[in-house]
């Protein structure tokens, strides 16, 4: 992030040294040969000068251990210089680079002071160990510099105010009520606070930012900052008509990325460098990337990437899965490593096996097909919805409560609020289904439906579930009715949060739909009954064809999923938006349709069968097996267990034959790699798009989505496309930085190259030049030549 650059700077200082100095002989005259040396010191010298000028940047420092890393790297470089310089026969100057060159910003007042003294102490002890050029510090050695200075970082304001009339619950404090669940205590308020003329707040100056920004998401953030912090901070970055900012719902990270971001654009930055969740891939996050990485005028790269690695929070010492992404100016191929195995030790840490890729990092952090371009297909329009959004525990109810083992008590029931006894109740006491009870055990709730219904209705109707309502989801609502959505959920109490009318309108009709969980280890879909209302963290698609179940059930999909969705720690997302709304359904023939929709069939009713006769079964605990027999990985006594009983390999022989049957229908084979996957999905999805643009729709229920049209065929002929002609680069004409591209170009390369092969991707130079700079570079052991091959690496 910060040395690499700097050492490319230097490496091209050396050759620029050394060509200056071959050019002089020992037959040279004694004044030739002195101003060679001068010029070469002078050089030098001046390197040294902007490496004492170099600021780095931690806009969230904490205690300050980016910037000693960072120190102790740039010491170490200035060391090495210095010995140069020496042997040169030039001086040491006077100043070196110091803690003075690393900034930080931290909010914490005690964490800030830790950070300076981090510093100092790190940089006494790099004289102390003996690794730098001098034997200790120039004089004073300590000294005020007020580099690291108390402050927040993404917002600044005049002054806060509290506001007694605006109150909020404390977050804390619980109380239980009538029917014994513990609910928040409506008397524990504490004041809000308002910021007074927030704007965003100046960064210092600096060459490069460095960082690991407070790990907050988009929700938490009310709850970890308070409404008026939240409020001030989305006021001051909302998106313009005219100028670019943060979506309301990207994580807290993301203003940092975007402050950074906005620097590339407007100063003498080279770098950016942040470790953040890897949430960063997901929808609203990725906005704030694909806005820098896109921009028509100063567009900027991914030039290294981590997308996922297991890290310690040292915040609360819990594991979260982070991101790494480094950014610099242009269009230009970066480096993204992936973690192909981890191991977990005793104390926490983690050992990993890395593998790494090059190319053109996408928004997303992948390399390849850019699946981030794809958009929306009117084929795949209203047929996707999150479940209901329940913002009250109080509507979930057993269907048949057991008393407490200990103090005998017996919670309230569905039976108890009027189930089977209340005509209509049947209809408003519902199956209800979460995440958990598909993948793991189901509970076998029943959830308190009060939908089209008003207040009154409820009250005359259904006396019990009112009174139970009442005492159970009000006062919860009551105590967030602060902000604008909790006035709102207040006020209509007795409904859910989100009841999801849209979801309603599509499964008006079905007997079933499919459905797969929002954050799960497995992308699995299956068929849930009508009666089941599902909870928000299931995706529900609105069909009842084993066709689509199949198609959606396959490698082709779960891989297109993967890339488009993010994570959660350490399991993937399916977002429906980006996961199920751009996929392109195949142009598949009645036969291979039937035969896709008889396997999907086999499939649900498999697993199904296998679950319902072994009730301490799971979905997840039968995919966890399967996985492992695709890896050819030894089963444990437990797993082997699994595998009988649930017959996984035959589950594993389902997915096998399935996945063949739809690589058939999209005309491609079943062993392609998730790379080509997701290069020809990508661009089926563009030929879609431009297909539905002629208004010719291919929609996957018809009858649902444009009842009032004939249906369009699916254009098949494929979209030829003709690439804009390449422009090689202009050869720079200083020597420092001709090295430098020459070098670039080496480690960018996947084979040696020869000195025409170089010369034949630039423009303005021969072969012949090409053969000098490889020289001088090969003197300083920038570059090796491969004799077998004639050619070089890096």
């Amino acid at each position: 992030m910060v040395i690499e650059p700097l050492r490319q700077d230097w490496g091209g200082v050396l050759v620029a040294v050394e060509k200056d100095l071959s050019e002089v002989t020992a037959e040279s005259s004694a004044e030739k040969q002195g101003k060679a040396r001068q010029k070469a010191v002078a050089q030098v010298e001046a390197f040294l000068a902007d490496l004492r000028g170099l600021r780095v940047l931690d806009p969230a420092c904490g205690t300050g251990n980016f910037l000693y890393v960072s120190m102790e790297l740039i010491k170490g470089l200035e060391a090495e210089v210095l010995d140069y310089l020496t042997g040169l026969g030039g001086q040491a100057p006077l100043l070196e680079v110091s803690p003075e060159n690393f900034l930080g910003l931290e909010l914490n007042p005690r964490a800030a002071s830790v950070a300076s003294l981090v510093l100092w102490i790190g940089y006494l002890q790099i004289y102390a160990r003996g690794k730098h050029a001098r034997p200790a510090p120039p004089e004073p050695v300590l000294k005020a510099f007020k580099n690291i200075r108390q402050t927040d970082a993404v917002l600044k304001y005049r002054k806060t105010e509290v506001n007694p009339e605006a109150t909020r619950w404390d977050g804390v404090s619980r109380v239980k009520n009538q029917t014994g669940q513990m609910v928040p205590d409506p008397d524990a308020r504490v004041p809000d606070v308002q910021y007074l003329s927030p704007t965003a707040p100046s960064w210092p100056i600096a060459d490069f930012i460095v960082g690991n920004p407070p790990f907050i998401g988009a929700g938490p953030m009310r709850e970890t900052l308070g409404d008026g912090y939240v409020k001030a901070l989305r006021t001051v970055y909302k998106i313009g008509k005219h100028h670019p900012g943060v979506p309301d719902s990207a994580d807290f990270v993301m203003y940092w990325w975007f402050k950074a971001a906005q620097l590339m654009d407007a100063s003498t930055l080279r770098r950016f460098g942040f470790v953040t969740t890897n949430s960063i891939k997901q929808t609203f996050n990725r906005r704030v990337i694909e806005a820098a990485l896109d921009s028509p005028t100063r567009p900027l790269s991914l030039l290294y990437a981590v997308p996922d690695h297991p890290w310690v929070d040292e915040a609360d010492g819990a594991a979260v899965r982070i991101a790494m992404t480094v950014v610099g100016r242009g269009v230009r191929e970066g480096v993204i490593e992936r973690v192909v195995k981890e191991t977990a030790g005793e104390n926490g840490e983690y050992e990993v096996e890395m593998e790494e890729g090059r190319g053109l990092i996408h928004p997303d952090l992948t390399v390849g097909a850019d699946v981030t371009a794809a958009g929306a297909l009117e084929a795949m329009r209203d047929l996707s919805n999150p479940g209901v959004k329940l913002h009250g525990n109080g509507f979930i109810v057993p269907r048949q409560s057991k008393p407490d083992p200990k103090t005998g008590l017996r919670g309230t029931d569905a039976a108890d609020l009027g189930l089977g006894r209340i005509p209509g109740l049947e209809k408003h006491i519902r199956q209800y289904r979460n995440g958990r009870d598909l993948n793991q055990t189901s509970r076998g709730v029943m959830v308190i439906d009060l939908f089209g219904l008003t207040e009154n209705d409820v009250r005359t109707r259904f006396p019990e579930v009112y009174q139970y309502l009442k005492e159970s989801v009000k006062p919860e609502r009551d105590a967030k009715a602060q902000s604008v959505d909790g006035a709102g959920y207040a006020k209509l109490w007795w409904l859910f949060g989100k009841p999801r009318p849209e979801l309603r309108k599509a499964l008006n009709g079905l007997t079933r739909y499919i459905a797969t969980v929002e954050t799960s280890k497995h992308r699995t879909f299956q068929f849930l009954d009508a009666a089941i209302l599902p909870d928000n963290m299931i995706v529900a698609v609105a069909h009842d064809d084993a066709y689509v179940l199949g198609v959606l059930s396959s490698r082709i999909h779960v891989v297109w999923a993967l890339a488009q969705g993010g994570t959660l720690e350490d399991r993937p997302r399916y977002n429906k938006t980006r996961c199920f709304e751009t996929f392109p359904f195949p142009a598949a023939t009645p036969a291979q349709q039937g035969a896709i929709r008889e396997k999907a069939e086999e499939l649900d009713a498999h697993r199904k069968q296998r679950l319902n006769l072994h009730p301490d079964l799971t979905l997840t605990g039968l995919y966890n097996v399967l996985e492992k027999l695709r890896a050819g990985e030894a089963l444990t006594d437990a797993e082997r267990d699994v595998n009988t009983r649930g017959l996984v390999k035959t589950l594993k022989d389902l997915h096998d034959e399935l996945d063949t049957l739809v690589a058939d229908a999209y005309g491609w084979s079943a062993d392609l790699g998730a790379l080509e996957l997701l290069e020809k999905l990508a661009a089926l999805n563009a030929r879609r798009a431009a297909e539905e643009r002629q208004d010719i729709v291919q929609y996957l229920r018809p009858e649902y989505q444009n009842p009032d049209r004939s249906v369009q065929g699916l254009l098949v002929e494929a979209v030829e496309t003709s690439a804009a002609a390449t422009r090689l680069p202009a050869f720079p004409k200083k020597t420092r930085e001709q090295s430098q591209v020459v070098r670039q170009l080496l480690k960018d390369s996947a084979r040696p190259l020869t000195p025409g092969q170089i010369a034949g991707s630039f423009t303005g130079v021969g072969e012949s030049r090409i053969e000098d700079i490889l020289g001088l570079m090969e003197g300083v052991g920038q570059v090796r030549e491969v004799p077998e091959v004639g050619g070089y690496v890096a």
